[in-house]
């Protein structure tokens, strides 16, 4: 699997959801391999997009198209600051359907040992997340080689993503976080997404 993210700043929210509503009505259908986006602003006018697609030729075809390359010039005049990730280090999990999500948070950081990190998570039983966190129907992990990672969380609701939040957490996964904090670079970036824009192929 192959995703890319991409992020910066508008001043132009709803722009950018016509944008996001436009592409999948007239260019999805010719997105061979697509699997899936999401997208959304905070409230301070940042901006995320995660796009999912079988591999990154598949991807890569969906860029060289005319139409893709039209869009995004248009697209683009509503965006600044724009950064790209691309990765074929993509973990999806599932518990639900994310595609009921209320709220979904993206989540940045960096670690200095991607390997260590990504073994951590992979240890904790399957089924923990889903009796501590019933309000989590899923998430996409996308992991980069100099150990940068988004993670995307899809919840019910706001509403329930915080009040879950003040429960305290299995012995097992306190420990794996705690870990997890030792490798941590830096602070963790939050991108709230009260609105989200969710798209998969019909």
């Amino acid at each position: 699997m192959f995703a890319q993210v991409i992020q910066g700043r508008t001043s132009d929210l709803e722009g950018i959801k016509r944008a996001s509503d436009r592409w999948v009505a007239e260019l999805a259908p010719g997105a061979t391999g697509w699997l899936g986006s999401t997208a959304g602003t905070t409230d301070d006018g940042r901006f995320v997009v995660v796009a999912r697609f079988e591999s990154a030729e598949a991807a890569r075809r969906n860029s060289d198209r005319p139409e893709q390359g039209r869009w995004w010039e248009e697209t683009s005049r509503s965006l600044e600051d724009v950064t790209f990730m691309d990765s074929e280090d993509v973990l999806v999990e599932l518990a639900g359907d994310p595609a009921q999500a209320g709220f979904v948070q993206v989540m940045q950081g960096r670690v200095t040992d991607a390997d260590r990190a990504r073994k951590i998570m992979a240890e904790l039983p399957p089924d923990l997340m889903a009796k501590y966190r019933p309000d989590v129907l899923g998430s996409v992990m996308i992991g980069a080689p100099d150990g940068r990672w988004t993670q995307v969380v899809y919840f019910t609701s706001e509403e329930e993503a915080r009040a879950a939040e003040g429960q305290e957490p299995p012995a097992e996964f306190a420990e794996a976080m705690q870990e997890m904090g030792s490798l941590s670079v830096g602070e963790t970036q939050f991108f709230d997404l009260r609105r989200p824009v969710l798209h998969s192929p019909r």
